[in-house]
């Protein structure tokens, strides 16, 4: 019963996050983000040490800290730097800094692989609540702004050319990544949130035919793999953030797979 009580909460988290990350992953996908997803996760271990390091709640030191490197990264764009480069720089930065900085803090019983790799087991209901408060911010989000981000991320000349401000809808949509990663961190860590943004949202690129469709597959791509993912983490002891990712990329090759098979039948 215990066991069936921490299944349901560690599920209802997934799902939860997997609706919201698949069509925000479409956008990361468009727009070619997956390395700033990967510095808002990296940045969001950072966050976790100035909470211990100040005795503060930890959500509120990963949300600072994911939303202080999505205005920094917006800020610096432009200035010089490639954004590549840029990203590579703050990614790698803040993970060496927050690993450093947890090793610092002089806490005992510091669990880093669970922010790194996620420990969804020990999501309590509470935290299924703001998950899920988190996830319908960002879908009311996106569905606010859909044509706006759309049109900017299709073509910025354009999106000025029918008044729509391109700077703001990236600031709009770096700030939805921050928020889904400090909801993530704990689901499936901070090294692997960006697979479950960009795995289910490439998935559905090669089968949708519009981008409205793509951004409802992804989703339910990632539901799919949340829920594959668990069941395979309960039955083999595995630990579950892997497993969701692993599942998620088995989808991936499989659907890659199907259309070279179908290439091949062609020719």
């Amino acid at each position: 019963m215990i066991l069936d009580a921490f299944f349901f909460s560690a599920l209802l988290a997934g799902i939860g996050i997997a609706l919201a990350a698949g069509p925000l992953g479409c956008f990361v996908v468009w727009r070619r983000m997956a390395y700033f997803g990967d510095a808002t996760a990296h940045a969001a271990i950072l966050g976790v040490a100035l909470a211990l390091a100040f005795d503060t709640a930890v959500s509120f030191g990963v949300i600072a800290s994911a939303v202080g490197m999505a205005l920094a990264v917006f800020m610096l764009t432009g200035r010089g730097l490639a954004i590549d480069t840029l990203l590579g720089v703050a990614a790698h930065s803040a993970l060496a800094f927050g690993v450093l900085a947890l090793s610092l803090t002089g806490e005992r019983g510091i669990d880093l692989e669970a922010y790194l790799f996620g420990d969804i087991l020990n999501v309590s209901m509470r935290d299924v609540g703001l998950i899920w408060a988190g996830a319908a911010l960002i879908g009311s989000l996106l569905i606010w702004r859909w044509s706006s981000l759309l049109t900017a991320t299709v073509s910025e000349d354009l999106a000025r050319a029918e008044g729509i401000r391109p700077d703001r809808e990236r600031l709009i949509l770096m700030l939805a990544v921050a928020l889904l990663v400090a909801m993530s961190i704990e689901v499936v860590g901070a090294l692997l949130v960006t697979a479950l943004l960009v795995i289910p949202a490439a998935t559905a690129r090669s089968l949708a035919a519009t981008p409205e469709g793509m951004a409802i597959l992804a989703a339910v791509l990632a539901v799919s793999a949340t829920s594959l993912g668990l069941v395979a983490a309960f039955i083999w002891d595995a630990p579950a953030g892997p497993a969701i990712v692993s599942a998620s990329a088995l989808g991936f090759g499989a659907v890659g797979l199907l259309h070279v098979g179908k290439r091949i039948h062609l020719e």
